[in-house]
């Protein structure tokens, strides 16, 4: 096949390039990005619905605005791709999500075009309103731009920074443009002639001024406040924009995102206007692409190379069975079992595995939007009348509703089960994604248990577990599959806060000689490359389970019969079950070299899960290395390999 050509596209370098273009080249412009985009992601994987759909966007916002003199703020992150390319970057786009590569969301360090990291949701009109606001203080003339999706929306912390932004600080008022991308809503009427012909209107100066005019006029009498309601309610009638208006917004809109005829003049005459504004914009995702409009939320995101021309195809070899499947499964079961389950997810009832759920137990099924800290205090609203909620929620997330937590649900002791998916390094996300803090974070809140099944079997009893203890409890479980460990239909408690020995040196065929007895505490699913470390080392290995309540008699036996400690977890070391460990030892009073391995302290880039893995030191061959490295490299340590 032969390779496609973007004669326009390969001449935009830059933002600046893109502005010298003819207004007539731009609608050809966007049909090679959106080519382009597409082609890139079918190489790499990534998203892909939510960046064809922000094509012409992109192209009208860096053709009508001053970038990057002119701020602007993408949110969610990950409709950037666009965005990316116009800005230097498309020839980085082959690296995109991959160690070393460019990020799939905005990074600070990676561009000056990238204005704020956005890998959550719901925060760009508070960045922009502050940016809006330091310009002002500052005395520059610049203008800042929150593009936001529907669903983030749906947060309070958008309508928190609504809220501020619309009125004035000392006088000052920020010269800030909110764009909500509506992609999925049904409060829009239908898209039309009308439709572009009043957002031109409204955006533009005759409307503004005939306002202003009216206002001065009317001011004093009577008619003043009857012309004030007639206004709202006439164009209520027309735009769902009465809501935006009182929180002190200028409402544009909505008007067709995909129609650059619309909306290059619209966003003109924004630019031009001082104060809030707000822009609303209709489109489509994956726009462009068949597939994709055919089936968003299939094509939301591609998890490796696919033909665009074919599509997603299911693999030939089906795939392992992952963590998030066996909750999935698990919460269908527990639903059958005790009628007083409830499951709660903020906004990801795909990526938490809810979609059975959904379909078999609607009335039980509670998707709150991106709302997590309501997500929260709504399951503990449920707990206190007598039911079981289930939180299904990524780690990651969960950190936005930690004072809920600790207030809402850990005071009160409440029987609140957090699900937390994607605990640990997830990969091509990166950073913004990653799990890696919820034990440290967790740890610390008193009546908090935590559990880190290491397999899929555990996983299952770790939930059923954890579904009959009478208050809060986090089951922590990675992205992906793990060890290939069949799962028992049946449901059986675990020991409550107990561990377990999965090897003991010089009873597996070890060969251990007189170096020290070493003893690995592994929690999570880290439990396996521990064990294959073990096996060339000749070392114990415990299988933790639970981080709290710690196992501390089983703590106490290592210490007292090996000669050293290491603990491992695909968690932060600090505050982590290490530091549990720690803890443990201290208030024993027993003294003995612990090595404590696990995720460090800075934050872990983008890239495939096994080299993070790796360059983290949690395979197989980095937990032997650094016990090695820490404890000696005695010959009579070391098993002899298999091939010697």
């Amino acid at each position: 096949m032969a390779a496609m050509s973007y004669p326009l596209l390969e001449k935009i370098n830059s933002p600046a390039d893109l502005r010298r273009l003819p207004r007539t080249e731009l609608v050809k412009l966007a049909g090679e990005l959106r080519a382009y985009v597409l082609d890139s992601v079918s190489k790499t994987g990534g998203h892909l619905g939510s960046n064809l759909g922000t094509v012409e966007l992109t192209v009208a916002l860096h053709y009508v605005f001053n970038t990057p003199h002119d701020r602007l703020v993408w949110d969610v992150g990950h409709q950037t791709y666009p965005h990316k390319v116009l800005t230097g970057r498309r020839e980085q786009m082959s690296s995109l999500r991959q160690l070393g590569g460019i990020s799939g969301f905005p990074r600070r360090d990676e561009s000056e075009y990238d204005t704020f990291g956005t890998g959550h949701s719901s925060t760009s009109i508070s960045a922009a309103h502050g940016m809006a606001m330091a310009a002002k203080i500052k005395g520059e003339d610049r203008k800042a731009v929150a593009i936001i999706g529907d669903g983030s929306m749906t947060a309070g912390m958008a309508f928190e920074a609504l809220n501020n932004a619309g009125v004035s600080h000392g006088g000052l008022l920020g010269d800030v443009l909110v764009i909500l991308n509506d992609n999925d809503m049904s409060i829009s009427p239908p898209v039309g002639a009308l439709n572009k012909y009043l957002a031109r209107l409204m955006s533009g100066k005759f409307y503004a001024t005939a306002r202003e005019s009216a206002k001065s006029v009317l001011k004093n009498t009577p008619l003043y406040e009857v012309a004030r309601r007639f206004e709202e309610h006439a164009k209520g009638m027309v735009v769902p924009g009465t809501i935006f208006e009182e929180f002190g917004f200028n409402y544009v809109g909505p008007i067709d995102g995909h129609d650059l005829e619309s909306l290059i003049p619209t966003l003109e005459n924004l630019r031009g206007k001082k104060g809030p504004q707000f822009l609303h914009i209709v489109t489509k995702k994956g726009a462009g692409y068949k597939l994709a409009e055919a089936d968003p939320v299939k094509y939301h995101a591609a998890s490796g190379k696919f033909d665009p021309a074919i599509g997603f195809v299911k693999p030939a070899t089906p795939p392992k069975t992952t963590f998030t499947q066996i909750f999935g499964e698990w919460l269908c079961d527990m639903a059958e079992q005790d009628q007083r389950l409830v499951g709660i997810t903020p906004a990801m009832r795909e990526g938490s595995g809810m979609v059975e759920f959904h379909k078999r137990f609607p009335t039980r099924y509670h998707d709150v939007g991106i709302a997590e800290q309501h997500s929260v205090t709504f399951a503990a609203g449920l707990a206190c009348e007598g039911l079981k909620p289930v939180v299904a929620i990524y780690s990651t997330f969960l950190q936005r509703a930690y004072d809920q937590m600790v207030h809402d649900v850990a005071i009160q002791n409440l029987a609140v089960v957090f699900a937390l998916d994607r605990a640990g390094l997830v990969g091509a996300d990166g950073a913004t994604h990653a799990g890696n803090y919820d034990i440290a974070y967790t740890r610390c809140i008193p009546n908090m248990a935590i559990l880190t099944p290491a397999d899929e079997n555990e996983c299952r009893q770790a939930l059923f577990t954890a579904f009959r203890h009478e208050g809060p409890v986090t089951v922590r479980y990675p992205r992906g599959a793990g060890a290939g460990v069949a799962v028992e239909k049946q449901m059986t408690a675990q020991p409550w806060g107990k561990g377990e020995i999965r090897r003991e040196a010089g009873k597996n065929g070890g060969n251990r000689g007189s170096g020290p007895r070493i003893a690995i505490l592994a929690f999570g699913t880290v439990l396996y490359p521990a064990l294959e470390a073990a096996d060339r080392l000749d070392a114990t290995v415990a299988n933790m389970r639970f981080v709290k309540p710690l196992d501390h008699e089983l703590v106490a036996e290592l210490a007292r019969s090996h000669d050293a400690l290491v603990t491992v977890e695909e968690g932060c070391v600090m505050g982590g079950a290490g530091s549990a460990v720690l803890e443990s030892l201290q208030a024993a009073g027993l003294n003995v070299p612990v090595l404590v391995l696990g995720l460090p302290d800075e934050f872990v880039e983008h890239g495939d899960p096994a080299k993070l893995m790796a360059l983290c030191g949690l395979d197989a061959a980095g937990i032997e290395q650094s016990i090695l490295k820490r404890f000696g490299a005695r010959p009579s340590l070391v098993r002899p390999a298999a091939n010697q």
